[in-house]
């Protein structure tokens, strides 16, 4: 990690907002983007650094991952900074700039102990040159048992109001989304209750149907998490948890692209569906992410990892390996969208979402300067957080 003499200035082809613009220049200041046009916009008389980034490299925003739960050997329920910085150290070598640290269905005191940890980190120790924690995305413990997915059974809950409250004041207000289940018990008081404080009730590991997502979206909620995994799917008779996901337009919705968890042919009908401004790329990886096939752990269950897919001894999928830059390539092949598309989901749908999207997302004035630059192949070349560089991968091209 090293910082460029700031202020610097970034040259080359910029993706940003589902745009292509060619021969721009990006002028960084602190941390921050300060100014962008093309190259005849760089002020007059600058003598700072001038990186030129040739063709066919494109700068693109960082990437943000508002569903991932670990890497490097890394679990945000491992609840310590150690972990964290691992993960954050980790990221960056997808090209991933920002995330919400995710956590699963355990004991509460596991839980307490995870949250406890992300704020403090955000607090303490989020910092230039490695991926920001943007908050925590609670997956679980309010989920239905049916579609629990890897979300371990004995530890599953009814909603609770005042469970949320004690874990929303435990983590000082970081929880961003919450996934659970609205067709339980109380499920729809407690989306008005999340949304009502600001958090995003996203349905995930529900056996909902189609009219139990409408009378979500009416108390709410706004989000799908992981469409098609983990929830009741499309039938002729009945549309499902997944119906409601395709065909409500309030809805957002995750997905995991690494062909694994989903058909290609459905991403396409998703993304087809949904429009571009409605589907969000995500991970949902677990701690094996960057490390060599074998043995692993989720949630206490032990994780077999082999040729790009995580799974439980069961069989049942366990979150994925997936890079985020990888997830970028697929879905291009898979919905045949253009690098500019396809850059938007993983990067201006999730800021928005998460409201982060005033500093975050696009390459604007104003925002942070969090670039990947990426090869033909999506490959990140080099990754920089608020101008710091956090990764650099073959030496010498630029």
């Amino acid at each position: 990690m090293n910082r460029f003499h700031e202020p610097f200035v970034l040259t080359g082809n910029v993706c940003t907002d589902g745009k292509m613009l060619e021969n721009q220049s990006i002028l960084v200041e602190n941390g921050t983007i300060t100014s962008i046009g093309d190259k005849s916009s760089i002020p007059a008389g600058f003598n700072g650094e001038v990186i030129n980034i040739p063709s066919p490299y494109v700068i693109a925003p960082g990437f943000i991952d508002i569903h991932i739960h670990g890497a490097g050997g890394a679990d945000t329920m491992d609840a310590t900074d150690e972990a964290l910085e691992t993960m954050a150290n980790t990221l960056v070598k997808e090209g991933t700039t920002s995330f919400l640290a995710t956590t699963i269905t355990q004991k509460k005191e596991a839980i307490e102990k995870a949250l406890e940890n992300v704020a403090t980190y955000m607090k303490e120790k989020n910092s230039p040159g490695q991926a920001e924690i943007l908050g925590v995305h609670l997956e679980g413990p309010f989920i239905n048992s049916k579609r629990k997915g890897a979300q371990p059974e004995e530890y599953i809950l009814e909603p609770s109001i005042e469970q949320f409250d004690r874990w929303q004041e435990i983590a000082s207000g970081t929880i961003k989304i919450v996934t659970m289940a609205p067709e339980k018990e109380n499920g729809l008081d407690f989306v008005k209750h999340l949304t009502n404080t600001g958090v995003i009730s996203s349905i995930g590991h529900s056996d909902a149907n189609y009219s139990d997502v409408e009378k979500a979206v009416q108390s709410g909620a706004s989000h799908i998490t992981h469409l098609f995994n983990g929830m009741k799917g499309l039938h002729h008779r009945e549309p499902g948890t997944a119906g409601g996901a395709l065909l409500l337009d309030d809805l957002t919705v995750e997905i995991i692209a690494d062909g694994f968890h989903i058909r290609p042919e459905m991403i396409d009908l998703a993304v087809r569906l949904k429009g571009l401004d409605r589907v969000i790329l995500i991970t949902d990886a677990m701690r094996a992410k960057w490390l060599p096939d074998g043995e692993s752990e989720l949630g206490g269950q032990v994780v077999i990892v082999k040729d790009g897919k995580a799974t439980l001894t069961s069989g049942s999928l366990a979150g994925s390996i997936l890079k985020m830059n990888q997830a970028v390539k697929n879905i291009m092949d898979f919905a045949q969208l253009s690098l500019p598309e396809a850059v938007k989901l993983a990067t201006v749908n999730p800021a928005k979402k998460i409201g982060v999207d005033h500093r975050k997302g696009s390459i604007e004035i104003g925002k942070d300067a969090d670039f990947v630059i990426i090869d033909e192949q999506i490959q990140p070349i080099m990754t920089i957080t608020k101008g710091t560089i956090a990764f650099k991968g073959v030496e010498g091209k630029f």
